[in-house]
């Protein structure tokens, strides 16, 4: 039993030190199949390193003998050599690698949106009412033609890292990722609570900010974005045959994009409609400044808007 907690703890904490410290960070650096590569290799020196403290202790105690005499290290080898400790290894090894998979599948469709796949929650399609923001990269045209396509492409990259934690803090998901621009969807619940789609917003800036210098020694640019945030009810279901995907089809992501596309024009950083700021609890920290009544492109009525 001793040998068994003492290999349960050790493997869970070189395990969970080794995926926290290191997998993470070799997924977003690397290649996938040398990421597979590492990660075998890191998990099958974990086993052995496991395997020999709690194994040396087990005969140590059953011999009553030191874990450095000879006659427990004979026993310790023959047992690490032996079917039993090979079919553990690829047992184990089976549930790293199904484990390994679960974690791409998730971190490819975000969280939130894998478990609705599982669950089969948009099968079918639905109607549910959402809030969108969209989040757009300002003077990108501008960063990217004095950078370059490769250069630009690892600013994106980066500048995309910094923004998605303080987005799924606000519990956030990410519908999907357009160019230099960043389409986030909540529901009416998780939006609303805390205000998190707005403080999403200042939560990114902020990120960004505190990474400035970073991105000026390496790119001399210094990363911010402008938002347009509005609600309404969409239709949401699988759609792809061959991809397969989630996807929001509904009159307020054109009315959301729209409403971004004023930033510039009004000079503000973030803008959200009055029917989605009405909705808002009330918060000190966030007072809303009414810009006015704007016919938006494409649009019949006007829509009011504000900055926050």
């Amino acid at each position: 039993f001793l040998a068994q907690l003492i290999a349960t703890l050790l493997g869970s904490m070189l395990g969970s030190v080794l995926t926290v410290r290191f997998v993470e960070g070799w997924f977003r650096t690397k290649p996938y199949w040398w990421t597979l590569v590492l990660i075998f290799l890191g998990y099958s020196m974990v086993a052995v390193a496991v395997s020999l403290v709690s194994i040396s202790f087990f005969y140590g105690r059953q011999f009553q003998l030191s874990f450095i005499h000879p006659a427990v290290r004979d026993a310790v080898l023959a047992f690490l050599t032996s079917s039993h400790f090979v079919r553990l290894y690829f047992f184990w090894l089976l549930v790293l690698l199904m484990t390994m998979i679960a974690l791409l599948v998730k971190d490819k469709y975000g969280p939130g949106v894998f478990s609705a796949f599982l669950l089969g929650k948009y099968f079918h399609p639905k109607r549910e009412e959402r809030i969108f923001m969209f989040l757009d990269l300002r003077s990108s045209t501008v960063i990217a033609e004095r950078l370059g396509e490769v250069l630009y492409f690892n600013f994106l990259k980066e500048v995309f890292q910094h923004a998605t934690p303080p987005i799924l803090r606000a519990r956030g998901e990410i519908y999907q990722y357009a160019g230099d621009a960043i389409v986030i969807s909540w529901t009416m619940k998780n939006g609303l609570r805390n205000s998190n789609c707005v403080r999403c917003f200042y939560a990114v800036e902020m990120a960004l900010l505190t990474k400035r210098e970073v991105f000026r020694k390496k790119y001399d640019a210094t990363p911010k974005f402008k938002a347009g945030l509005h609600c309404g009810f969409v239709m949401a279901g699988e759609i792809g045959a061959v991809k397969r995907d989630i996807a929001f089809t509904g009159d307020v992501l054109n009315t959301t994009s729209r409403i971004q596309g004023k930033c510039n024009e009004l000079g503000v950083n973030l803008i959200v409609s009055k029917y989605l700021v009405d909705r808002l609890p009330a918060d000190p920290n966030f007072q809303p400044k009414i810009l006015g009544e704007i016919t938006l492109k494409g649009k019949q009525e006007q829509v009011t808007l504000c900055t926050v």
